[in-house]
Protein backbone atom coordinates (compact mmCIF):
# COMPACT_ATOMS: atom_id res chain seq x y z
CA UNK A 1 0.00 0.00 0.00
CA UNK A 2 1.73 3.09 -1.10
CA UNK A 3 -0.94 5.38 0.75
CA UNK A 4 -2.08 6.17 4.01
CA UNK A 5 -5.85 6.92 2.91
CA UNK A 6 -6.65 6.41 -0.62
CA UNK A 7 -9.75 6.22 -2.62
CA UNK A 8 -10.68 3.60 -5.38
CA UNK A 9 -11.97 4.38 -8.15
CA UNK A 10 -13.43 1.48 -10.11
CA UNK A 11 -13.46 2.79 -13.55
CA UNK A 12 -15.13 -0.85 -15.04
CA UNK A 13 -18.12 -0.32 -13.30
CA UNK A 14 -18.51 3.47 -13.96
CA UNK A 15 -18.46 2.12 -17.51
CA UNK A 16 -21.26 -0.83 -17.04
CA UNK A 17 -23.44 2.12 -15.27
CA UNK A 18 -22.65 4.59 -17.93
CA UNK A 19 -24.31 1.36 -20.57
CA UNK A 20 -26.83 0.30 -18.28
CA UNK A 21 -28.53 3.38 -17.56
CA UNK A 22 -27.89 4.24 -21.49
CA UNK A 23 -29.91 1.63 -22.66
CA UNK A 24 -32.29 2.47 -20.04
CA UNK A 25 -33.24 5.75 -21.29
CA UNK A 26 -32.55 5.07 -25.06
CA UNK A 27 -32.80 6.87 -27.68
CA UNK A 28 -32.31 9.78 -25.37
CA UNK A 29 -28.56 11.17 -25.60
CA UNK A 30 -26.86 11.50 -21.84
CA UNK A 31 -24.89 14.17 -20.35
CA UNK A 32 -22.70 13.21 -18.01
CA UNK A 33 -22.70 15.24 -14.85
CA UNK A 34 -19.20 15.41 -13.48
CA UNK A 35 -19.81 18.50 -10.89
CA UNK A 36 -18.01 18.52 -7.65
CA UNK A 37 -14.96 16.73 -9.45
CA UNK A 38 -17.12 13.64 -10.27
CA UNK A 39 -19.24 13.51 -6.66
CA UNK A 40 -15.78 13.20 -5.93
CA UNK A 41 -14.75 10.17 -7.92
CA UNK A 42 -12.18 12.30 -10.23
CA UNK A 43 -13.60 14.79 -13.02
CA UNK A 44 -10.82 14.16 -15.45
CA UNK A 45 -10.23 10.99 -15.24
CA UNK A 46 -14.30 9.98 -15.02
CA UNK A 47 -14.78 12.78 -18.38
CA UNK A 48 -11.81 10.99 -19.96
CA UNK A 49 -13.76 7.28 -19.74
CA UNK A 50 -16.79 8.64 -20.15
CA UNK A 51 -15.55 10.26 -23.83
CA UNK A 52 -13.95 6.87 -25.01
CA UNK A 53 -17.94 5.30 -24.45
CA UNK A 54 -19.17 8.16 -26.81
CA UNK A 55 -20.12 10.46 -24.19
CA UNK A 56 -20.01 14.00 -25.78
CA UNK A 57 -22.06 16.38 -23.58
CA UNK A 58 -20.76 16.75 -19.80
CA UNK A 59 -22.34 19.24 -17.19
CA UNK A 60 -20.26 21.34 -14.46
CA UNK A 61 -21.47 23.66 -11.83
CA UNK A 62 -18.17 26.29 -11.85
CA UNK A 63 -16.11 27.66 -14.38
CA UNK A 64 -13.00 26.21 -12.85
CA UNK A 65 -14.47 22.80 -13.36
CA UNK A 66 -15.05 23.68 -17.01
CA UNK A 67 -11.42 25.03 -17.69
CA UNK A 68 -9.80 21.87 -15.59
CA UNK A 69 -11.80 19.65 -18.26
CA UNK A 70 -10.73 21.64 -21.42
CA UNK A 71 -7.57 21.97 -20.14
CA UNK A 72 -7.25 18.09 -19.64
CA UNK A 73 -8.35 17.65 -23.32
CA UNK A 74 -12.24 17.30 -22.64
CA UNK A 75 -13.76 17.52 -25.47
CA UNK A 76 -17.58 18.39 -26.54
CA UNK A 77 -20.24 20.49 -25.08
CA UNK A 78 -19.77 21.35 -21.20
CA UNK A 79 -22.41 22.98 -19.59
CA UNK A 80 -22.23 24.97 -16.47
CA UNK A 81 -25.15 24.85 -14.57
CA UNK A 82 -24.82 27.62 -12.03
CA UNK A 83 -23.95 30.93 -11.68
CA UNK A 84 -20.73 32.80 -13.90
CA UNK A 85 -20.08 36.17 -13.29
CA UNK A 86 -20.61 38.19 -16.51
CA UNK A 87 -16.93 39.25 -16.26
CA UNK A 88 -15.59 36.07 -17.09
CA UNK A 89 -17.66 36.00 -20.12
CA UNK A 90 -14.33 36.02 -22.33
CA UNK A 91 -13.34 32.97 -20.31
CA UNK A 92 -16.50 31.39 -20.80
CA UNK A 93 -15.71 32.12 -24.74
CA UNK A 94 -12.16 31.31 -24.65
CA UNK A 95 -13.00 27.42 -23.62
CA UNK A 96 -15.93 27.21 -25.27
CA UNK A 97 -18.39 26.58 -22.44
CA UNK A 98 -21.85 26.85 -22.54
CA UNK A 99 -23.32 29.28 -19.67
CA UNK A 100 -26.25 28.43 -17.93
CA UNK A 101 -28.28 32.07 -17.92
CA UNK A 102 -30.01 31.93 -14.18
CA UNK A 103 -32.38 34.74 -14.37
CA UNK A 104 -33.03 37.64 -17.33
CA UNK A 105 -31.06 40.18 -15.72
CA UNK A 106 -28.16 37.22 -15.52
CA UNK A 107 -28.57 37.15 -19.64
CA UNK A 108 -28.60 40.86 -20.13
CA UNK A 109 -25.34 41.39 -18.04
CA UNK A 110 -23.75 38.45 -20.31
CA UNK A 111 -25.22 40.09 -23.59
CA UNK A 112 -24.25 43.48 -22.38
CA UNK A 113 -20.29 42.47 -22.78
CA UNK A 114 -20.37 41.64 -26.27
CA UNK A 115 -19.03 38.36 -26.23
CA UNK A 116 -21.26 35.41 -27.84
CA UNK A 117 -21.21 32.89 -25.01
CA UNK A 118 -22.91 29.92 -25.82
CA UNK A 119 -25.94 29.82 -23.19
CA UNK A 120 -28.29 27.36 -22.45
CA UNK A 121 -31.52 29.74 -20.26
CA UNK A 122 -32.85 27.88 -16.97
CA UNK A 123 -36.66 27.76 -16.75
CA UNK A 124 -37.76 27.72 -12.80
CA UNK A 125 -41.02 25.08 -12.87
CA UNK A 126 -41.32 24.68 -9.34
CA UNK A 127 -37.37 24.31 -7.34
CA UNK A 128 -37.69 27.92 -7.03
CA UNK A 129 -33.62 28.03 -7.19
CA UNK A 130 -32.89 29.57 -10.79
CA UNK A 131 -34.24 30.33 -13.75
CA UNK A 132 -36.96 32.38 -15.61
CA UNK A 133 -40.81 32.37 -14.43
CA UNK A 134 -41.97 28.40 -16.29
CA UNK A 135 -44.99 28.77 -14.53
CA UNK A 136 -46.00 31.73 -17.29
CA UNK A 137 -45.30 29.38 -20.73
CA UNK A 138 -45.90 32.87 -22.68
CA UNK A 139 -44.00 35.25 -20.85
CA UNK A 140 -41.09 32.88 -20.54
CA UNK A 141 -40.76 32.00 -23.92
CA UNK A 142 -41.05 35.53 -24.88
CA UNK A 143 -37.76 36.09 -22.30
CA UNK A 144 -36.37 33.63 -23.42
CA UNK A 145 -36.42 35.00 -27.44
CA UNK A 146 -35.17 38.29 -26.26
CA UNK A 147 -32.22 36.96 -24.86
CA UNK A 148 -31.53 34.80 -28.11
CA UNK A 149 -31.84 37.83 -30.22
CA UNK A 150 -28.72 39.31 -28.40
CA UNK A 151 -26.98 35.85 -26.83
CA UNK A 152 -26.25 32.27 -28.81
CA UNK A 153 -28.70 30.70 -26.77
CA UNK A 154 -28.53 27.01 -27.76
CA UNK A 155 -30.54 25.38 -25.15
CA UNK A 156 -33.48 25.55 -22.36
CA UNK A 157 -33.32 22.98 -19.20
CA UNK A 158 -35.03 22.80 -15.95
CA UNK A 159 -34.57 20.85 -12.67
CA UNK A 160 -36.93 18.55 -11.56
CA UNK A 161 -36.99 18.52 -7.56
CA UNK A 162 -39.00 15.50 -6.42
CA UNK A 163 -38.70 13.04 -9.25
CA UNK A 164 -36.46 10.76 -6.89
CA UNK A 165 -39.54 10.46 -4.51
CA UNK A 166 -41.75 8.40 -7.17
CA UNK A 167 -44.84 8.40 -4.84
CA UNK A 168 -48.40 10.63 -3.33
CA UNK A 169 -47.75 14.55 -4.26
CA UNK A 170 -44.09 14.17 -5.59
CA UNK A 171 -46.05 12.16 -8.53
CA UNK A 172 -48.10 15.02 -9.18
CA UNK A 173 -45.47 17.49 -8.94
CA UNK A 174 -42.81 15.97 -11.26
CA UNK A 175 -45.54 15.82 -13.99
CA UNK A 176 -46.53 19.27 -13.19
CA UNK A 177 -43.49 20.77 -13.84
CA UNK A 178 -42.63 18.42 -17.09
CA UNK A 179 -45.95 19.60 -18.32
CA UNK A 180 -44.47 23.47 -17.66
CA UNK A 181 -41.57 22.77 -19.13
CA UNK A 182 -42.61 20.99 -22.20
CA UNK A 183 -45.14 24.13 -22.37
CA UNK A 184 -42.54 26.30 -22.86
CA UNK A 185 -40.33 24.57 -25.30
CA UNK A 186 -43.33 23.92 -27.53
CA UNK A 187 -43.55 27.75 -27.78
CA UNK A 188 -39.78 28.20 -28.57
CA UNK A 189 -39.95 24.81 -31.18
CA UNK A 190 -38.97 26.84 -34.20
CA UNK A 191 -35.35 28.18 -32.35
CA UNK A 192 -34.03 24.46 -32.69
CA UNK A 193 -32.63 24.82 -28.96
CA UNK A 194 -32.17 21.40 -26.78
CA UNK A 195 -34.55 21.03 -23.88
CA UNK A 196 -33.36 19.05 -21.21
CA UNK A 197 -35.31 18.17 -17.85
CA UNK A 198 -34.61 14.42 -16.64
CA UNK A 199 -32.25 13.97 -14.21
CA UNK A 200 -30.92 10.57 -12.78
CA UNK A 201 -34.55 10.00 -11.50
CA UNK A 202 -35.93 11.90 -13.42
CA UNK A 203 -35.04 9.61 -16.50
CA UNK A 204 -35.51 6.26 -14.69
CA UNK A 205 -39.11 6.95 -13.49
CA UNK A 206 -40.45 9.52 -15.67
CA UNK A 207 -40.88 10.38 -19.22
CA UNK A 208 -40.95 13.18 -21.41
CA UNK A 209 -42.15 13.89 -25.26
CA UNK A 210 -38.73 16.17 -25.69
CA UNK A 211 -35.75 14.64 -27.58
CA UNK A 212 -33.24 16.42 -25.23
CA UNK A 213 -30.72 14.46 -22.84
CA UNK A 214 -30.50 13.43 -19.55
CA UNK A 215 -28.66 14.50 -17.10
CA UNK A 216 -26.46 11.68 -14.99
CA UNK A 217 -25.23 12.49 -12.41
CA UNK A 218 -25.46 10.47 -8.80
CA UNK A 219 -26.85 6.87 -10.51
CA UNK A 220 -23.36 7.29 -13.05
CA UNK A 221 -21.24 6.68 -9.46
CA UNK A 222 -23.63 3.51 -8.48
CA UNK A 223 -25.74 5.38 -5.79
CA UNK A 224 -29.64 5.87 -5.15
CA UNK A 225 -30.75 9.70 -5.83
CA UNK A 226 -32.87 8.02 -2.62
CA UNK A 227 -32.21 5.35 -0.52
CA UNK A 228 -36.00 4.22 -1.55
CA UNK A 229 -35.12 4.16 -5.17
CA UNK A 230 -34.42 0.97 -7.11
CA UNK A 231 -31.47 0.84 -9.90
CA UNK A 232 -31.50 -1.10 -12.96
CA UNK A 233 -29.95 -4.07 -12.08
CA UNK A 234 -25.84 -4.22 -12.90
CA UNK A 235 -25.32 -0.99 -11.51
CA UNK A 236 -22.48 -0.73 -8.55
CA UNK A 237 -21.08 1.79 -5.83
CA UNK A 238 -17.86 3.32 -8.28
CA UNK A 239 -15.80 4.36 -5.15
CA UNK A 240 -14.55 2.60 -1.63
CA UNK A 241 -12.89 5.05 1.13
CA UNK A 242 -9.81 3.22 2.33
CA UNK A 243 -7.10 3.58 4.90
CA UNK A 244 -4.39 1.78 7.23
CA UNK A 245 -4.29 0.86 10.90
CA UNK A 246 -0.87 2.18 12.10
CA UNK A 247 -1.32 1.01 15.72
CA UNK A 248 -3.08 -1.74 17.86
CA UNK A 249 -3.44 -1.93 21.95
CA UNK A 250 -4.64 -2.82 24.58
CA UNK A 251 -7.09 -1.46 26.75
CA UNK A 252 -8.26 -1.86 30.37
CA UNK A 253 -11.83 -1.74 31.48
CA UNK A 254 -12.31 1.87 32.38
CA UNK A 255 -9.63 3.55 29.85
CA UNK A 256 -11.45 6.59 28.15
CA UNK A 257 -10.93 6.97 24.78
CA UNK A 258 -10.17 10.75 22.36
CA UNK A 259 -11.01 14.04 22.52
CA UNK A 260 -13.67 14.72 25.06
CA UNK A 261 -13.28 11.12 26.68
CA UNK A 262 -16.71 10.75 25.19
CA UNK A 263 -16.02 6.58 25.10
CA UNK A 264 -15.07 4.23 28.18
CA UNK A 265 -13.94 0.19 27.73
CA UNK A 266 -16.43 -1.69 29.40
CA UNK A 267 -14.07 -3.85 29.60
CA UNK A 268 -10.87 -4.83 28.14
CA UNK A 269 -10.66 -4.51 24.36
CA UNK A 270 -8.01 -4.42 21.82
CA UNK A 271 -7.92 -0.13 20.28
CA UNK A 272 -6.51 0.20 16.55
CA UNK A 273 -5.69 3.34 15.24
CA UNK A 274 -6.75 4.05 11.67
CA UNK A 275 -5.17 6.86 9.58
CA UNK A 276 -7.95 8.72 8.57
CA UNK A 277 -10.14 11.29 9.79
CA UNK A 278 -12.69 14.13 9.40
CA UNK A 279 -10.22 15.94 6.84
CA UNK A 280 -9.97 12.50 4.54
CA UNK A 281 -13.99 12.33 4.39
CA UNK A 282 -14.70 10.06 7.49
CA UNK A 283 -17.95 12.09 8.96
CA UNK A 284 -17.33 13.59 12.24
CA UNK A 285 -20.81 12.27 13.24
CA UNK A 286 -19.56 8.55 12.87
CA UNK A 287 -17.93 9.12 16.16
CA UNK A 288 -19.32 6.49 18.86
CA UNK A 289 -21.78 5.79 15.89
CA UNK A 290 -20.03 4.13 12.76
CA UNK A 291 -18.23 1.57 11.58
CA UNK A 292 -15.36 -0.10 9.38
CA UNK A 293 -13.93 -3.18 7.84
CA UNK A 294 -11.16 -4.62 8.92
CA UNK A 295 -10.19 -8.18 7.60
CA UNK A 296 -13.71 -8.90 6.39
CA UNK A 297 -15.39 -7.97 9.79
CA UNK A 298 -17.11 -5.02 10.76
CA UNK A 299 -15.32 -3.22 13.64
CA UNK A 300 -17.50 -0.06 15.82
CA UNK A 301 -15.55 3.39 15.62
CA UNK A 302 -14.98 3.85 19.68
CA UNK A 303 -14.25 7.35 20.46
CA UNK A 304 -14.38 10.76 18.64
CA UNK A 305 -13.57 10.51 14.83
CA UNK A 306 -10.21 13.27 14.85
CA UNK A 307 -9.17 15.14 11.65
CA UNK A 308 -6.47 12.78 10.62
CA UNK A 309 -7.41 9.77 12.40
CA UNK A 310 -9.83 7.34 13.99
CA UNK A 311 -10.11 4.83 16.61
CA UNK A 312 -11.86 1.77 16.66
CA UNK A 313 -12.68 -1.69 18.66
CA UNK A 314 -11.05 -4.55 16.89
CA UNK A 315 -11.65 -7.07 20.06
CA UNK A 316 -13.81 -9.11 17.21
CA UNK A 317 -11.26 -8.72 14.45
CA UNK A 318 -8.92 -11.90 15.61
CA UNK A 319 -5.47 -10.97 14.18
CA UNK A 320 -5.79 -6.99 13.29
CA UNK A 321 -2.28 -5.57 12.86
CA UNK A 322 -0.67 -2.47 12.00
CA UNK A 323 -0.48 -2.10 7.99
CA UNK A 324 -4.36 -3.98 7.69
CA UNK A 325 -6.46 -1.90 5.22
CA UNK A 326 -8.94 -0.57 6.48
CA UNK A 327 -12.41 0.07 4.55
CA UNK A 328 -14.82 3.36 5.49
CA UNK A 329 -16.84 2.81 2.16
CA UNK A 330 -16.96 0.03 0.51
CA UNK A 331 -16.75 -3.94 0.59
CA UNK A 332 -14.37 -6.25 2.08
CA UNK A 333 -14.86 -10.63 1.78
CA UNK A 334 -18.69 -10.58 2.34
CA UNK A 335 -19.46 -7.20 4.43
CA UNK A 336 -19.81 -3.91 2.62
CA UNK A 337 -20.79 -0.58 3.91
CA UNK A 338 -22.11 1.44 1.27
CA UNK A 339 -21.81 5.36 1.02
CA UNK A 340 -25.92 5.15 1.75
CA UNK A 341 -24.91 3.58 5.29
CA UNK A 342 -22.63 6.43 6.47
CA UNK A 343 -25.02 8.67 4.76
CA UNK A 344 -27.82 7.28 6.99
CA UNK A 345 -25.19 7.35 10.04
CA UNK A 346 -24.51 10.94 9.13
CA UNK A 347 -28.00 12.34 8.76
CA UNK A 348 -27.18 13.30 5.22
CA UNK A 349 -27.14 11.95 1.59
CA UNK A 350 -24.35 9.98 0.07
CA UNK A 351 -24.11 13.01 -2.16
CA UNK A 352 -22.36 14.69 -0.24
CA UNK A 353 -20.56 11.50 1.27
CA UNK A 354 -19.19 11.55 -1.47
CA UNK A 355 -18.40 14.82 -2.78
CA UNK A 356 -16.85 15.37 0.57
CA UNK A 357 -13.89 13.60 0.13
CA UNK A 358 -10.68 16.17 -0.30
CA UNK A 359 -8.22 16.33 -2.73
CA UNK A 360 -5.08 15.05 -0.35
CA UNK A 361 -6.85 11.80 -0.50
CA UNK A 362 -5.42 9.59 -2.87
CA UNK A 363 -7.13 8.45 -5.93
CA UNK A 364 -6.53 5.20 -7.29
CA UNK A 365 -7.81 4.18 -10.88
CA UNK A 366 -8.60 0.47 -11.23
CA UNK A 367 -9.49 -0.36 -15.08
Amino acid sequence: MRYRTWAEVDLSALRKNYEIYRRAVSPRPVMAVVKADAYGHGAVPVARELSRLGVRSFAVAALSEAVALREAGVAGEILILGYTPPEQAGELARYGVTQAVVSAAHGEALAQTGVPVSCHVAVDTGMRRIGLDGDDPDGCAAAVRALAARLPVTGIFTHLCVSDTPDGDSVAFTKGQIARFEAVADRLSDLGLTAHVLNSAGGLFYKTRLPGPVRLGIVLYGQKPDPGNTLPAGIRPVLSLKSTVSLVKELKAGDSVGYGRTYTAAAPLRLATVSAGYADGVPRLLSNNGEVLIRGRRAPIVGRVCMDQTTVDVTAVPGAAPGDPVTFIGRDGDEEIGAEEVAARSFTISYEILSSIPRRVERVYLS
